[in-house]
């Protein structure tokens, strides 16, 4: 078990620090800053520490997922497709600017990922609490993505 929590979390920080690279130095740029953001839009420093509660809590519901879920071909490509989106949203939302596209890509992730929350509840029960900071945290940040498609 000690091994899939460590390639979990190995997995999951190497897609945030892979997407860091895209908002490196773009989420604190004057592009950003002046944009019209949501009243709830939380402090820069929340980010980060947002992300490293959600990965870490996030690498253990997968570790133990993947002792509980027979299914693991499933739970891998779900889990892949929610790595590629995770990382995909940064650049899409920074870099090219498409918001649209973005609130595409990140309301499609929170969709995954409530599907993993009730999928799999069943055969994780307590366990799933794990996932609910990355679905919380995903509705919040969709919403962020909508005010801005929908403000600027």
């Amino acid at each position: 078990m000690i091994l899939k929590i460590i390639i979990f979390l190995v997995l999951n920080f190497w897609a945030l620090a892979i997407g860091s690279i895209w908002t490196s130095g773009w989420a604190t740029s004057e592009w950003y800053t002046s944009l019209n953001q949501a009243p709830w839009t939380p402090p820069g420093w929340f980010f980060g520490l947002a992300w490293f509660t959600i990965m870490f809590c996030f690498s253990f519901y997968m570790a133990f997922a993947w002792e509980k879920i027979k299914n693991h071909k499933k739970l891998a490509i779900l889990f892949g497709i929610q790595w590629i989106l995770n990382i995909a949203w940064n650049p899409i939302f920074f870099w090219a600017r498409e918001f649209l596209i973005g609130l595409i890509t990140i309301s499609t992730l929170t969709l995954l990922m409530i599907y993993f929350l009730f999928f799999y509840y069943k055969d994780l029960k307590f366990i799933s609490v794990l996932i609910l900071p990355y679905v919380l945290w995903l509705i919040t940040a969709s919403s962020l993505n909508a005010y801005i498609l929908f403000m600027n």
